[in-house]
């Protein structure tokens, strides 16, 4: 009798704790990017993985912008104008070979301004 009791206890619990929550417009947080993480227990795994995988593909292009953009700033104060294209400095020996933008991206140049992006 007393396995009984604990048993519907235990699934009185487990139904109580498994119920949703609804979410207003109110109660979510204004965020510049949506989170991709579900918050549930089982697919942490994949939802950190996801989010590294995403923090190694903004590091890259943070890091490569900044090394292309220091070569553009070099080439300027060697040569007193911008590079015409990026391949310039890869054939000025700037670069042995121009960075590869993230997967999905490539690099925008403007000879005119000297600054480059990632698209």
């Amino acid at each position: 009798m007393k396995t009984n009791w604990i048993a519907s206890m235990m699934l009185a619990f487990g139904l109580c704790a498994c119920g949703g929550t609804s979410e207003t417009s109110n109660d979510k947080k204004p965020d510049k990017e949506e989170s991709t993480s579900s918050g549930n227990p089982l697919t942490a795994p994949v939802d950190y993985i996801g989010a590294v995988g995403k923090a190694k593909k903004v590091s890259e292009k943070k890091v490569n912008l900044a090394n292309i953009q220091n070569a553009i700033n070099q080439f300027k104060a060697v040569e007193g104008r911008n590079p015409k294209t990026l391949n310039e400095l890869v054939t000025e020996g700037y670069f042995s070979r121009p960075p590869r933008p993230p997967r999905g991206m490539r690099y925008v140049y403007n000879p005119k301004t000297g600054q480059v992006g990632v698209r």
